[in-house]
């Protein structure tokens, strides 16, 4: 299933800036639950599951900075819907409109707070749950898949991945570059709202002073993510949590697809892996959660080649 662009969306950045500004998904009306973790804090689940009847569900998990309201995430959970799949759209901690309770946040390998709401999931009576996800969300549903391996939760019957930062450090340092700087810029500055908010709940903790000395996720991973969620530094992080060690031990049927003209991701984002549960695409076109078309009905070629993969590939599994 070839990805086949309007002109102007064969620019990786264009496509990948224009449905952040300017596309809106309407018809998607979530119902708002809040769940407590082990550790006292809280998760913020957005469910659109209109099918009483239904066990099945994808679960879509969102990126870097993003929530249950980007564009990218109503699209996939509208496209489900439209084929009769209830769908849960969970927000990472402190995402979903309120600062979470503790110094933590969220991180690319947090399986603990994902499989609270896979298992919270099972819980409301889910039997058939696919996990979707885009950059962020698709690395740790990835990793998820791959580190539990042959243990994997039984309801959890395949992955759906786009635009994934596959080596994480690849990502950082692709973004850490001068052509990148707006993308940068971006996710720093949304990233120091969350640091303020956390200053005034932990002022002897965590601190705003000297943000500003802060260029790119080396400088903010070491100072901030590392120290908080127990990892030696940057480098740490990046290689514990890089999904792509885990690729050839997955053991649903998944697929993983990174657009040759991301300009989030490096050379070693486009792994060759042996494992015959894994399908890996790497269009021509598409940019970082892109894939732009110009469709009557509002889809985007992500979530027809998901509703493609999942017919042909997972449903087929059950």
């Amino acid at each position: 299933m070839e990805y086949k662009p309007p002109f102007l969306f064969r620019s990786g950045y264009w496509n990948t800036i224009y449905p952040t500004y300017f596309r809106k998904v309407g018809g998607v009306n979530y119902k708002r639950e809040k769940i407590d973790t082990d550790d006292g804090d809280f998760l913020i689940l957005d469910w659109s599951a209109p099918f009483e009847n239904s066990k099945s569900l994808v679960i879509v998990s969102h990126g870097l900075e993003g929530n249950s309201e980007r564009a990218y995430v109503k699209g996939m959970v509208k496209a489900f819907n439209s084929i009769g799949v209830n769908a849960l759209a969970w927000n990472f901690r402190g995402c979903g409109g309120e600062t979470n309770k503790k110094p933590q946040m969220y991180h690319s390998c947090k399986i603990d707070d994902f499989e609270t709401v896979i298992k919270h999931a099972v819980s409301q009576g889910f039997e058939k749950i696919t996990l979707v996800g885009f950059s962020m969300g698709g690395n740790l549903s990835l990793y998820y898949a791959g580190k539990k391996g042959k243990d994997v939760l039984p309801q959890i019957k395949g992955v759906i991945a786009f635009s994934v930062p596959v080596d994480i450090r690849d990502t950082s340092e692709t973004l850490a570059k001068p052509v990148n700087k707006i993308f940068m810029k971006r996710f720093l500055k949304m990233l120091r709202e969350k640091i303020e908010a956390k200053e005034k709940l932990f002022p002897g903790l965590i601190s705003l002073e000297g943000y500003e000395e802060i260029k790119d996720f080396k400088d903010f991973d070491d100072r901030y993510t590392a120290p908080l969620h127990g990892f030696k530094d940057a480098y740490h992080y990046w290689e514990t949590c890089s999904c792509g060690q885990y690729l050839e031990n997955i053991k649903v049927p998944s697929l993983l697809v990174n657009a040759k003209d991301d300009p989030f991701l490096g050379k070693n984002c486009y792994p060759k892996v042996k494992n015959p549960n894994l399908t890996v695409e790497f269009p021509k076109y598409g940019g970082h959660v892109g894939f732009v078309l110009k469709r009557d009905d509002g889809f985007y070629w992500s979530e027809l080649r998901a509703i493609d993969f999942y017919k042909n590939k997972i449903e087929v599994e059950k």
